[in-house]
């Protein structure tokens, strides 16, 4: 019965350290935020999503939907950093044209 608790006991505490190293990961790509998003996206940053900090995971989605109204130069730096590809920039150009 020891075994089976201690068994038990160690896969609990690895799944947990699994999904809070998951949760840093992503928490930390959230808030990579490059120069030229520093440089063009700041205007945008604050008209649109001012409210959450630039550490915040809900900035990435902040931004998202806020992406038909960002300024073209925002737009192309976050392109660059990778945080939305140019494929995803042209889908919701063509759906905005329509």
């Amino acid at each position: 019965m020891a075994c089976y608790c201690a068994r038990f006991s160690m896969a609990f505490i690895l799944t947990l350290c699994f999904a809070c190293s998951a949760q840093l990961a992503a928490w930390a790509q959230a808030g990579a935020v490059s120069k030229d998003m520093q440089t063009y996206c700041v205007n945008d940053y604050k008209k649109f999503c001012g409210q959450w900090g630039l550490e915040a995971s809900g900035l990435n989605l902040c931004m998202r939907k806020a992406g038909p109204s960002l300024s073209p130069a925002c737009v192309q730096a976050l392109v660059k950093a990778g945080k939305v590809s140019q494929a995803e920039v042209d889908k919701v150009k063509a759906q905005a044209g329509r």
